[in-house]
């Protein structure tokens, strides 16, 4: 006889989500298998039809529509620590008849608070803070592989900027399946670990929100620049050690000010001998503000690169990058 399926939870960005799978349920990052849909710009246009406004985040409407196409039934949203539209998007999602479960994280740090959220969704999704630390022990044993290819960047160079833009990534929800990621990881490695070592002229940083845009990692490389440090999508891996599952998302760093991101991104641009980096701002979005305090607080050379839909570079970023990268190869 067929086992009965799995219950499949959407979530808007990271959350703890050795709750859902510690209650027998699936995590999926609707970002990803946005952004990895090949009819994504169509996914866009149909949120428009539906009524999201042309001059909105293009994410959001991303996340909408995959939702919907996906047979999402219920949506872990974070309504506090990650987009503003989150809460709006929410109330949309109930209208087209998806479960919401809201997630805060709170602005700062607090440790009771944050327990509180997440005893909230053990309640939710009936599980226990027993079971999701078991489930923590086992996906920090996949995480500390795919730390693994983050040293394997910028220490051995051996992975490009997009492989470890990926794996990192995935860490959000694993690939909605354990077993099968890790596996996958398993093999990356092994290939990986018997390339040569890449040359380049220019070590960079990405910080900010992952892009929507497909081939910026290849254009940087194309160039003579590579990304060793992908800032956000490090911090989707949890790459803390601690074996408290609270205190994990307490270090968490995307979620809360600006301040504590900063202090990660000069320490690693410190480690990994970066050049210069690459700020990220996604078109409409009230993260752009954050550009005048990274500008004010980091010393390094810095380009903000500002893209709208899911496409290609358009002829102005191109030259933009192209001009920074020279500037820092002189």
């Amino acid at each position: 006889m067929q086992g009965k399926e799995k219950r499949r939870i959407g979530i808007t960005t990271t959350v703890p989500i050795e709750i859902i799978y510690a209650a027998g349920a699936i995590p999926i990052d609707l970002n990803n298998i946005f952004i990895s849909n090949v009819h994504r710009m169509g996914l866009i246009e149909r949120a428009e039809i539906d009524g999201f406004p042309r001059n909105f985040c293009s994410w959001i409407k991303g996340l909408y529509s995959i939702a919907l196409d996906s047979g999402i039934e219920e949506v872990i949203g974070v309504t506090q620590g990650d987009c503003s539209n989150t809460r709006v998007l929410m109330e949309v999602y109930q209208l087209r008849g998806i479960k919401t479960i809201p997630f805060a994280y709170p602005l700062d740090r607090d440790e009771g608070i944050l327990r509180l959220q997440m005893e909230r969704l053990i309640n939710h999704l009936h599980t226990s803070w027993e079971c999701a630390h078991d489930m923590k022990v086992k996906l920090d044993r996949i995480r500390a592989k795919v730390y693994r290819i983050d040293e394997m960047t910028w220490k051995e160079n051996l992975i490009t900027g997009f492989e470890n833009h990926y794996y990192n990534i995935s860490t959000s929800d694993m690939e909605g399946d354990i077993a099968r990621f890790e596996e996958k990881v398993d093999r990356f490695l092994k290939e990986s670990s018997e390339r040569k070592m890449i040359e380049e002229d220019v070590r960079l940083g990405y910080i900010g929100v992952p892009p929507i845009v497909e081939d910026l990692y290849q254009f940087i490389e194309d160039n003579g620049g590579r990304v060793i440090y992908n800032e956000v999508q490090r911090q989707f891996s949890m790459p803390f050690k601690t074996d408290d599952l609270v205190e994990q998302y307490r270090l968490y760093t995307y979620p809360y000010d600006i301040f504590k991101r900063i202090e990660d991104i000069r320490k690693e641009i410190d480690s990994r001998k970066i050049d210069g980096l690459i700020h990220y701002i996604q078109s409409f979005c009230h993260r752009q503000i954050e550009d005048i305090i990274i500008r004010d607080k980091l010393d390094i050379p810095i380009l903000t690169l500002e893209c709208d839909i899911p496409s290609r570079l358009d002829a102005r970023s191109k030259i933009r990058i192209e001009s920074f990268i020279d500037m820092l190869k002189k």
